[in-house]
């Protein structure tokens, strides 16, 4: 196997993804058009999308690192939203995009037609969550997008395969596709349930932070795989569980959420920048396949599609989003009122993804060759043109229409007075360790805790305060700088003893960590 290709594509895509932080520009936007841009260099490896590899290989720990990320109080407060858009949007723009294509393209059957409806329809978890990261949307509003490309993979995936079995001829009906829908939403969010307790459990019960973090990694396989064997949705059982975890994981000990969250960060920043590069690599094969459908004819046709995608969007979008408050006195009472402009940010913020052409791919030989070469061509149009219309007018579009910020300083006396009450409830259970004789200690320590104590309830109060007026400094800022300083002095000192021979590099590993803890630690109490 030529593991030359791979290394090239993860080094390219993470160097210019790091590229990308030093640019206004977002980094898939950049990773799609340099993929673009390299894909017809001469020597370049020919990188096919394998869906036998993108769905149960990268899918899962991606929808895994996206869900774990998210709430699941603020998911729950947003349900109802979300399942219409990963749910009935999905169904409703699978039918419209279908019924277009169908009308639109001389001689595509309507089953052909239906399965580019649900190939297209998903917006990508992948897209949502790479684009709402930057551009800094509203809480309710990423809520509700997280949510939905978290749920909509397995809603598309149904319909997929109920249109494709007609296509092809196995003679698949409504009635048995709503039946298989049902079977693998109830099946997958069922083996999350029976899953994410043992799980946790193993999580909490291993000692080694090793061996927990070696079983994060495992765990979106491992229910993406249940799932799957069970034809069951894999996608809902992987953020069932996802889900689960990254509510508990205040249960897990301190050394494994240190290195897991370095681990899934690292994860999640090399596939999702090979995703992103992956897409715009694919434009050779596309236009290869395409076959009898060449030349302005398909142009139009990929023009069309990606219009009645963005469109049908904002059909359902606008209705879905006030028609239940005119109906329902309940919804009025219960949910907050939205806004035109939200409306507007969900509507355009439709970005598809790795997932739509990897289905897209997955379309088996059994199917016509024009048919499947065209499905293929018009998903990665429609995936090309949605990140890249919708992905670079997103940010303008959100400064425009004016959202109200973050309230910085309410925001910061909420996290004031939620550090005051943990204070309080350490000092008191302080109190009553230091009274049992078991538990004595010479006064320094006894000071030194309580001081740690103190400087964790002020940090929070003091970016409240003044700045320094000859350095600019916040207190924050001048004691982070301070701690580094006296952090640096001991490392140099550490590492000189190392290089005389006075203490083993083992031992000088052991204290470096020791003070990357304490950096970290002054870091996060600086804010």
């Amino acid at each position: 196997m030529d593991v030359m290709p791979l290394l090239l594509l993860v080094a390219g895509s993470a160097a210019v993804a790091g590229a990308a932080r030093r640019t206004p520009a977002p980094a898939p936007l950049l990773l799609v058009a340099v993929g673009l841009a390299v894909s017809y260099i001469p020597g370049v490896p020919s990188y096919t999308l394998d869906p036998h590899v993108v769905l149960p290989l990268l899918l899962p720990p991606l929808l895994y690192t996206s869900a774990s990320d998210s709430s699941y109080l603020d998911l729950r407060a947003q349900l109802r939203p979300v399942a219409l858009l990963s749910v009935g949007y999905v169904l409703f723009a699978t039918v419209v995009v279908g019924w277009a294509a169908y009308v639109l393209v001389p001689g595509l059957p309507l089953p052909a037609a239906l399965v580019l409806g649900a190939v297209v329809a998903p917006p990508d978890a992948v897209a949502a969550t790479a684009v709402a990261r930057r551009v800094g949307l509203p809480s309710r509003i990423t809520t509700i997008l997280q949510g939905e490309s978290l749920l909509n993979d397995a809603t598309a995936i149904t319909a997929y395969k109920v249109a494709l079995g007609a296509a092809v001829g196995e003679g698949a009906t409504w009635a048995g596709g709503i039946g298989e829908f049902a079977l693998a939403a109830v099946g997958g969010v069922g083996i999350g349930l029976l899953l994410m307790a043992p799980l946790h459990w193993l999580r909490t019960h291993l000692n080694e932070p090793l061996l927990q973090n070696t079983l994060s990694l495992l765990i979106p396989f491992v229910a993406y795989g249940v799932a799957e064997q069970s034809h069951a949705s894999g996608v809902l059982a992987v953020v069932v569980v996802a889900l689960y975890l990254g509510h508990r994981a205040w249960e897990v000990d301190f050394a494994t959420r240190l290195q897991e969250e370095a681990v899934w960060k690292m994860v999640a920043f090399v596939l999702e920048s090979a995703v992103f590069a992956l897409i715009g690599l694919q434009l050779p094969i596309v236009l290869k396949r395409l076959g009898e459908y060449q030349g302005p004819a398909a142009a139009w046709y990929a023009v069309a599609v990606f219009l009645v995608v963005v469109v049908a969007r904002f059909v359902w979008v606008y209705p879905a989003t006030f028609l239940p408050r005119l109906l329902s006195k309940r919804i009025r009472a219960r949910e907050e009122n939205p806004t035109w402009r939200g409306a507007m940010v969900t509507s355009w913020a439709g970005m598809r993804g790795v997932v739509s052409l990897a289905i897209a791919f997955a379309i088996p030989s059994t199917m016509a060759d024009g048919p499947r070469n065209l499905i293929l061509f018009l998903t990665f149009t429609t995936v090309i043109g949605t990140l890249v219309v919708q992905g670079v007018t997103l940010p303008p579009l959100i400064r425009l229409l004016r959202f109200p910020g973050r309230d910085r300083q309410a925001e910061t006396l909420a996290e004031a007075n939620a550090q005051a009450q943990a204070s309080r409830a350490a000092e008191a259970r302080l109190d009553d360790l230091l009274s049992d004789e078991r538990n004595a200690l010479p006064p320094p320590l006894v000071d030194r805790l309580s001081t740690v104590l103190e400087r964790r309830r002020n940090a929070v109060w003091e970016r409240l305060g003044q700045v320094n007026p000859v350095t600019g400094e916040s207190v924050d800022d001048t004691y982070r700088r301070l701690s580094r300083e006296m952090i640096s002095a001991e490392r140099e000192v550490f590492v000189r003893l190392r290089d005389h021979r006075y203490i083993d590099d083992e031992m000088l590993r052991a204290l470096l960590r020791r003070l990357d803890l304490e950096e970290a630690a002054a870091f996060r109490e600086a804010g």
